[in-house]
């Protein structure tokens, strides 16, 4: 993940920067910014928990060493998920699905982008044909990233033919790897994971998918969790992205959603550059989140 300093940290910033020891108002303070930092009642109940034995149990009275005591059990649950991205199989499909207005589509153009400096040859499949706007801007994002992009032969074209045809070329081709855009949104939730489980059964007919990322808006917090909960439940959701995670979200989120989901982050966007998506790393996560 690109080294960056996250401005949300500065929920943190005030504890660490005061009183060299630990006071009472010391707990009150990391308390509200748990909170404020939309790591939810439930994770930073459990958190303040855990540092307050471990303060007590070896004795600490320094402030600097509860910020490494926190630090440490931030970066534990979130190493608990494994943010790797599996793509082993020749071609890797991907199916990435999330409501629309998340940033879907942008999301593939930067996740097409960040292959590439892996050196791998990639084709992008635009599924989402109930939107001609998603065609077109995936198809300016797929140029900018510079790879291939399967395009309906015509509007309103079924989205499982497109993404048969799509993993079809790979396979023909030597793509390395297929990252399939799918619809957000359709009349009703039921007919839109009927939809995806109709592109995930027509694409297994030539190739395993090797990932379905669910992309989430970072800012929505758990109110954009809850519009993703169908995904979860029915699109067989191997992994999250997370989205606009910059100055203006919280990034006790990333914990949270974690948690709540039991999948892991396995990459994050965070600002609107071609190059502003990137992997997932715990350690440097919570190093930048606790300052």
């Amino acid at each position: 993940m690109a080294e960056r300093s996250w401005s949300f940290s500065k929920a943190f910033r005030s504890i660490f920067s005061g009183p060299e020891l630990i006071t009472d108002e010391t707990w009150d303070d990391l308390e509200t910014a748990l909170i404020t930092a939309d790591f939810g009642p439930d994770v930073a109940e459990s958190i303040l928990e855990e540092i307050r034995a471990e303060v007590e149990r070896h004795r600490v009275t320094e402030v600097k060493e509860m910020r490494r005591m926190l630090r440490d059990a931030i970066e534990e649950r979130l190493a608990a998920y494994d943010p790797t991205l599996r793509l082993s199989e020749r071609p890797a499909v991907i199916l990435v699905v999330g409501v629309n207005g998340v940033g879907k589509t942008t999301t593939i153009g930067k996740f097409a982008n960040y292959l590439r400096a892996f050196d791998k040859k990639i084709l992008v499949g635009a599924a989402d044909t109930f939107r001609a706007a998603a065609v077109e801007q995936l198809a300016t994002w797929a140029e900018r990233a510079g790879v291939d992009i399967v395009k309906p032969q015509q509007q309103g074209q079924d989205p499982a033919s497109v993404a048969f045809q799509t993993v079809q070329r790979a396979i023909d081709e030597g793509y390395e790897i297929v990252i399939i855009d799918t619809a957000g949104r359709l009349q009703t939730k039921g007919g839109l994971m009927d939809e995806l489980g109709k592109v995930r059964r027509v694409v297994e007919k030539l190739a395993p998918v090797s990932e379905v990322l669910l992309v989430l808006d970072a800012t929505t917090g758990q109110n954009g969790l809850a519009q993703a909960e169908a995904f979860i439940e029915h699109a067989g959701v191997t992994g999250l992205v997370l989205t606009k995670l910059d100055g203006s979200a919280k990034g006790g989120f990333v914990l949270a959603v974690q948690q709540t989901t039991g999948l892991p982050i396995k990459l994050v966007g965070q600002g609107e550059g071609i190059s502003d998506l990137t992997g997932f790393t715990p350690h440097v996560f919570a190093q930048q989140l606790v300052g």
